[in-house]
């Protein structure tokens, strides 16, 4: 049975029966849930289970077969760059001739409009970005000649430069360095304070648990939403990840969250 969100007050982000497919093969399939303003939220599945594909419906880069996504009550498309995307490493070119302070000037551009250049309050955003990921003193670096725990940095700054409502982050915390990991989990520190809605996918079910208010258990279909103590039992998991599944000490384990992990 499926976990619903126990906090009662109307969810600023809300998914309805969205149906998501890739050459008529559902991706997701009527998935339903709200999250609540400021609400910290660990997008957890197996791999290929869909939840770069729900990333992407959320930012309007797939489009939904069936369904709706409100943002504040609204379609998508009515909040100027509400939603800030920070995609998985392997998806981004990084042989693209660009500095990192242009990456960073990127999440400027919907605040822009068409034909208006970036002003001086601009500068100063992209300015307290990369100081905020300790990474101003690679503003001039071109991107591709960064280690990939920088390059994660930049694209944090620049879904910070965007001022958004809601932060979505593929898979943040993988292919990176301690330091790099530790930046981001105050980053999400920090965006709670600032009462900022944050997403993230892991296969980290420790840091799930520990780290998140709520978790969104999913495996094509949504199989369960809730607190981790609620979403993580031997029922739900066994539908999510399968017979390979196994608990450790009352911490969900599969073969992509090795034993070690949580040592």
């Amino acid at each position: 049975m499926t976990i619903q969100n126990s906090i009662s007050e109307p969810g600023h982000l809300t998914v309805e029966n969205i149906l998501v497919a890739y050459n008529d093969h559902p991706a997701l399939d009527d998935v339903s849930f709200q999250v609540p303003h400021g609400t910290r939220v660990a997008v957890v599945g197996p791999n290929g289970a869909g939840k770069s594909t729900l990333f992407k419906a959320l930012v309007g880069l797939l489009p939904l077969r069936r369904g709706r996504i409100l943002i504040h009550g609204l379609p998508l498309g009515h909040h100027k760059d509400c939603v800030a995307y920070v995609p998985q490493r392997e998806e981004v070119d990084w042989k693209f001739p660009v500095t990192v302070s242009d990456v960073v000037l990127m999440g400027r551009y919907g605040n822009l409009g068409w034909f208006n250049r970036p002003g001086k309050r601009d500068g100063l955003i992209v300015a307290r970005s990369l100081e905020q990921m300790g990474i101003a003193n690679l503003a001039r670096e071109p991107i591709g000649d960064l280690s990939g725990g920088q390059q994660q940095r930049v694209f944090l700054a620049r879904a910070l430069a965007q001022e958004p409502h809601i932060l979505l982050m593929d898979e943040p915390f993988t292919g990176v360095d301690a330091s790099t990991q530790e930046a981001t989990l105050q980053l999400l520190d920090q965006l709670r304070k600032d009462q900022v809605t944050v997403m993230v996918s892991t296969h980290d079910l420790d840091l799930a648990s520990k780290r998140f208010d709520q978790v969104l258990l999913i495996n094509h279909r949504l199989i369960a939403y809730g607190k981790a103590e609620q979403v993580f039992t031997p029922e739900t998991v066994t539908r999510a990840f399968g017979k390979h599944a196994m608990f450790l000490d009352k911490i969900v384990v599969d073969d992509c969250c090795p034993p070690e992990m949580f040592e």
